[in-house]
């Protein structure tokens, strides 16, 4: 490749992360992480607890330095450039650092004057934002009345302040309700289709599904997969034919019935009466076990074909659920960061 190959490359990238390694005392939250983001792009970096999602967000947005491996943002050494690298992102973490006690607009001059805006500047671009956020109506109010949804507003409407090219969102929709998870979705999505480089850390599956361009898959801070939401998905196989049954006694007469059928060995849940198996063909695989379940169509309670989604790519690649805690052996990394960032 040519040198002006390799500078159209390097400036497409917004952020580069190469074989980054952490440790807390006995536990490594890190063990030689890699990706990139390219600008303009949302990445989905999924993980349970304890993957290292939040280390690596912490790493490149300078709050916290690797022990080994290199990480740049916007081009910029996140160590050696770390000023110029605080001037160019914005963050928000897992918990909304707001000062409860000044109002909504209050919080974000005080943002926009920690970003050196001239006095003008910052107060008008506070009214923007609240009015963008949907928080006009509460702009003089101290934020401790703040419902959850309104905090977690104000919170990323002070990350987008000073109009940074690169945003890390850290768990932005952690302990909202379902409909405040969906407002807070859409706001996402507008920042990414203004062109906003996103690097989004979840362990909501669906979130990740929705918003990101990319994915990057870390459990015990080691990469495990990367793509696009399809390209993990075709990592699991294709569709499932799933039965629910009234009797679970009926399983295995129609496990030894629907076998012929299935690339894999069927999988009955007596506790569920549920069976699954793995098959290819779409509708006519579907009229086909119907067909073959014609003598027990009076035991059967639900019957249809599902596609993987991505809680099954991960329970796949991982043997456990994205939600699920990580064992006390391994890194806490999200509890370590929750006791140091603000």
């Amino acid at each position: 490749m040519s040198q002006v190959g390799l500078s159209v490359q390097a400036m497409s990238e917004a952020i580069v992360v190469d074989g980054l390694m952490k440790r807390f005392g006995e536990n490594t939250a890190l063990d030689g992480v890699s990706f990139s983001v390219a600008e303009g792009e949302v990445l989905g970096l999924l993980g349970p607890n304890g993957a290292g999602k939040t280390t690596v967000v912490r790493i490149l947005t300078t709050l916290l330095l690797a022990d080994a491996g290199r990480a740049e943002v916007l081009g910029l050494d996140v160590v050696r450039e770390a000023d110029q690298v605080r001037g160019s992102i914005g963050l928000t973490g897992q918990y909304a650092a707001v000062d409860e006690y000044l109002t909504g607009f209050e919080n974000l001059e005080m943002v926009g004057r920690l970003y050196h805006l001239p006095k003008a500047e910052a107060r008008a671009r506070a009214g923007e934002l609240l009015d963008r956020f949907d928080l006009t109506d509460a702009a003089n109010r101290p934020a401790k009345g703040y419902s959850g949804g309104m905090r977690r507003r104000l919170d990323i409407a002070a990350s987008l302040i000073a109009r940074p090219r690169v945003l890390f969102l850290d768990e932005p929709t952690t302990g909202l309700d379902p409909r405040s998870r969906l407002a807070m979705w859409e706001f996402i999505a507008d920042l990414a289709d203004g062109g906003t480089t996103i690097l989004l850390t979840t362990q909501y599956l669906e979130e990740a599904d929705r918003l990101a361009d990319r994915m990057v898959v870390i459990d015990r801070g080691t990469v495990i997969a990367r793509g696009t939401a399809d390209e993990l998905k075709a990592q699991v196989g294709g569709q499932r034919l799933e039965l629910t049954v009234r009797s679970a006694e009926s399983l295995p007469a129609m496990v030894e019935l629907l076998r012929p059928l299935a690339l894999d060995e069927p999988q009955a849940d007596e506790q569920t009466r549920r069976l699954s198996l793995p098959v290819s063909g779409g509708a006519e695989v579907l009229a086909e076990a119907l067909k073959r379940l014609d003598g027990h169509v009076r035991e059967i309670v639900d019957v249809g074909l599902r596609r993987p989604d991505l809680d099954d790519v991960f329970l796949t690649l991982t043997g456990h659920a994205a939600e699920e805690a990580a064992p006390t052996d391994q890194p806490a990394d999200e509890a370590v960061a929750a006791g140091s960032t603000r």
